[in-house]
């Protein structure tokens, strides 16, 4: 779903894993349906209830962590989690700094929505987070990208009249549209699946969780995962 500005990554200290007795999920909690915190204060959405169903099939004691988005891949390198689970859609960039396992969704829509309808997005002022797949592919467009810390900004923006049109996964625009004033623009495919990222030394580690991605994507509860947190991109 993203793709990260990877200068500051290139720069971030390695790590090693050793077979730890609990493994740090690193995720953003601020993207809906994908994660975000619940009222109890804890990470809640797909991610985290595929995140606990791995861990369980890969026999592991796992823990959530919470990143900002713009760092969390350096942070990742840096040794302060084991892994990302965070919306993060495969990229090519992506995988020069990081090692993916297989993707547990397909790919799926990113959308552009607007306020109004008629609006040609290629020649319009456009939110997007900063360091997303989103972001780069409005970048190349030739629309004037202004970027934001967060997905909640983006729309913020748009609404405010900041910027004409918000594009993000359709995933997380879906209710958003259906609630609010806004209306789709149009879809794009970007990036190849989403999938967990791991420092490129941790083969036996992001091993275990693509056994069990493939195990998940086997018997159909992968399937019925992402029916329930009505998410595209079903196998």
């Amino acid at each position: 779903m993203k793709s990260l500005l990877l200068a500051s990554a290139a720069l971030a200290l390695s790590a090693t894993f050793a077979m730890a007795d609990t493994i740090r999920l690193g995720t953003e909690g601020g993207y809906p349906p994908y994660n975000f915190i619940n009222d109890a204060g804890e990470v809640d959405g797909f991610e985290r209830e595929l995140g606990d169903e791995l861990c369980k099939r890969a026999e592991l004691t796992c823990e959530w962590v919470t990143n900002d988005w713009d760092s969390i891949i350096p942070n990742l390198l840096s040794g302060n989690y084991d892994a990302i689970i965070a919306g993060m859609s495969i990229t090519d960039e992506r995988k020069e700094v990081v090692a993916f396992t297989e993707g547990y969704t397909l790919p799926s829509p990113s959308a552009y929505a607007a306020m109004s309808e008629g609006l040609d997005v290629n020649a319009s002022v456009v939110a997007a987070q900063s360091g997303t797949i989103q972001a780069a592919h409005v970048a190349e467009s030739g629309a004037t990208l202004v970027e934001f810390p967060t997905p909640d900004e983006t729309i913020a923006a748009v609404n405010s009249g900041e910027v004409d049109v918000v594009m993000a996964d359709k995933d997380f625009l879906a209710p958003i549209v259906e609630e609010t004033d806004l209306v789709f623009l149009g879809d794009v495919y970007l990036g190849g699946g989403i999938g967990m990222a791991f420092r490129q030394s941790d083969d036996e580690l992001r091993g275990k969780f693509d056994a069990a991605i493939a195990s998940m994507k086997e018997d159909g509860t992968l399937n019925e995962m992402l029916d329930k947190w009505e998410i595209e991109g079903k196998f």
